[in-house]
């Protein structure tokens, strides 16, 4: 319906057909009134932005009354100015601008003050613009000052409309989406309906019915339209190109509006208004340029810190290094390497493992605070530097890094090292404190893993002492292997570990299966297949070995899902398990068996190249195929 009068108004102004003065009949008046009651609906009928929605309201409702006392109380030609239609026609402005403000808080997280005074500038500048034809507008008046200051007060507010638009849309990254779209419509064409009403009538040219009258019902329609609107709450957008140009633009041009009155004739006004907006982008350089420190001092930061732990990272640490052995000031560097850690990974899950890295990192950094610094190197690496010589003062910091639960114990495993005395670079300085801690890790390892192993290797050849010289090929290929696939020295160890011990479920299966010359029934071979079962079982009892059993039970797990006893496939088999499967059937084939003969290495080698993508990882393969040829180099 708000439409349909508006069509017919517009109808009029183009054609001259309809009412004779639409700014005063009562068609225009329903429009008026039909949009504040449209705002003040949506207000009430639906609780979000209900503040926002009734300010809207309330400033198309005192328009509307101060329009109602122009037509139907006051008299144009005896009214006196100021009168009381002007206080309704004032206040409504003070109502748009709240409503605004409020609407905005409601719809746009967060607040950034870069995009405000972005929006500052540019109605600023649009305003000071628009403020030179000002002069015109004084005309009007009798020079009282009363008068004055009620007929310059339009103008102004409705240039102070446009700058709150133009701040609201460079809240919003200059992306206003529907809402804003619409609302930024109805207050412009407020804003330049007036300023065009006003224009005319100081030349003396305003006849009514024509375009500019429809412009503010128009305006009233767009509101109307606003209010209903789907609401969607949205972050302050990144500005972009045009929120870079915008502002340049019109900071140019109320600077061109000072030169013009530095040396013609612009109004005060427009001076000041051009001021401001040039002060407004000052404010925005300088707060561009406090922004740029601050994410220079977060980038560098970032860069010195690691993301999980929120410890100093790896290039923090090299420079603390740098810093201690340039003043020469004594200095301890302790460097661990978790114990454990990977079985409880493996065991509750990488979340679960960033949280305990999370936990342990935070301990470290209070074991350590007010004697030095703690770091995390990745994975499960951590340093400190502590200030002075005494190396006791790491032990505090590893009983930091222990932790113990159902199921899981998380140790520590330390090398030290004392600057200057021992290292005159960063880079040997860590080096070595690297090498110290694996020495600690091995030799504190071999207490425990080493003798369970001894003792399995031993039951297994005295049982079938052949099976000595098998388990040594295997495990000494698995080992050139993982090396060239990466493996580090804790997924080495426990490679070698596996491969030496992945027969060791044999001794649940009788002799007549294991030494049978020729090809085993079913039921023989199911109870084969059960061997790595058995072996994960006898191997699991021994908590440092618990690791190891996982790659023995998939050790006859194959590349397309064809092995047992899980019908893993791919990636889904450990790689420890794919390297075992690979080495110990190149060893078979070149083993002397009750069964079969061996072969040449050239053959094996193409028995397993045959097979890779099916029995095989094709990248194993590879790996196992140039370990064996460097063997072979090597002994030529």
């Amino acid at each position: 319906m708000l439409a349909l009068g508006v069509l017919v108004q517009l109808s009029h102004a183009l054609t001259g057909t309809g009412p004779a003065a639409p700014i005063e009949d009562d068609l225009y008046m329903a429009t008026e009134m039909g949009a504040a009651l449209v705002c003040l609906w949506r207000a009430v009928a639906v609780r979000a932005e209900r503040l926002a929605w009734s300010l809207m309201a309330a400033y198309l409702l005192l328009w509307g009354v101060a329009d109602g006392l122009w037509v139907w109380v006051l008299d144009e030609d005896t009214a006196p100015i100021p009168n009381v239609s002007d206080a309704f026609f004032l206040g409504s402005y003070v109502a748009a601008y709240a409503g605004q403000v409020v609407l905005l808080r409601a719809r746009l997280r967060p607040f950034r003050p870069s995009q405000w005074l972005d929006g500052l500038v540019v109605g600023l500048g649009l305003s000071a613009a628009s403020a030179v034809a000002f002069a015109p507008i004084l005309e009007l008046t009798d020079g009282a000052p009363l008068t004055v200051g009620t007929t310059l007060a339009y103008p102004a507010l409705d240039l102070l409309l446009l700058t709150t638009v133009a701040v609201a849309f460079a809240m919003t990254g200059w992306r206003p989406g529907a809402t804003w779209t619409l609302l930024g419509a109805s207050l412009v064409l407020t804003a330049l309906a007036d300023g065009l009403w006003s224009l005319m009538e100081s030349a003396d040219s305003y006849e009514a019915g024509t375009l500019v009258d429809v412009m503010w019902p128009a305006s009233m329609l767009c509101a109307a339209i606003a209010a209903w609107t789907p609401a969607r709450r949205r972050r302050a957008d990144d500005d972009g190109l045009v929120g870079a140009i915008l502002p340049a633009g019109f900071g140019l041009a109320s600077l061109a509006v000072l030169v013009v009155a530095a040396v013609g004739d612009v109004t005060p006004v427009a001076s000041g208004l051009a001021a401001l907006a040039l002060l407004a982008a000052f404010a925005r350089a300088g707060l561009t340029y406090r922004e740029n420190l601050a994410l220079l001092r977060h980038s560098r930061a970032e860069a010195l810190t690691d993301g999980l732990s929120g410890l100093g990272n790896r290039r923090r640490l090299m420079d603390d290094l740098d810093d201690a052995l340039a003043h020469r000031e004594p200095t301890v560097l302790g460097f661990f390497d978790l114990d454990g850690f990977k079985a409880y990974n493996d065991s509750f899950g990488h979340g679960a493992g960033d949280v305990l890295l999370r936990r342990l990192g935070r301990e470290l950094d209070a074991a350590v605070a007010g004697h030095g610094r703690a770091y995390r190197l990745g994975g499960d690496e951590f340093c400190v530097l502590l200030r002075g010589d005494d190396e006791a003062l790491v032990a505090g910091a590893s009983r930091a890094l222990t932790a113990e639960g159902d199921g899981f114990a998380i140790g520590a495993s330390c090398g030290a090292v004392v600057l200057p005395r021992d290292a005159g670079s960063a880079t040997v300085a860590l080096q070595l404190a690297d090498e110290r801690m694996y020495a600690a890790k091995a030799s504190r390892r071999g207490s425990t893993r080493r003798q369970a192993r001894d003792l399995l290797l031993q039951v297994l050849v005295e049982r079938e002492p052949d099976l000595r010289e098998h388990l040594g090929g295997v495990a000494a290929l698995a080992l050139a292997a993982g090396r060239r696939l990466g493996l580090d020295n804790e997924q080495l160890d426990e490679v070698v570990r596996g491969a030496e011990l992945h027969d060791v479920g044999k001794v649940a299966v009788p002799d007549g299966i294991l030494g049978k010359p020729g090809p085993l029934d079913d039921e023989e071979w199911a109870i084969m297949r059960q061997h790595t079962i058995v072996g994960e079982r006898i191997l699991a009892a021994a908590p440092a070995l618990r690791p190891v059993a996982a790659l023995v039970r998939a050790s006859h797990e194959r590349w397309d899902g064809g092995g047992y006893p899980d019908g893993l496939a791919g990636e889904a088999i450990p790689l420890g398990a794919r390297i075992i499967t690979a080495c110990d059937a190149y060893d078979a084939m070149r083993a002397d068996r009750p069964y079969a003969r061996p072969v040449t290495v050239e053959a094996a080698l193409a028995e397993l190249r045959r097979c890779a993508g099916t029995q095989f990882d094709p990248r194993v393969v590879e790996a196992v195929v140039a370990a064996v040829r460097e063997v072979e180099r090597v002994a030529a």
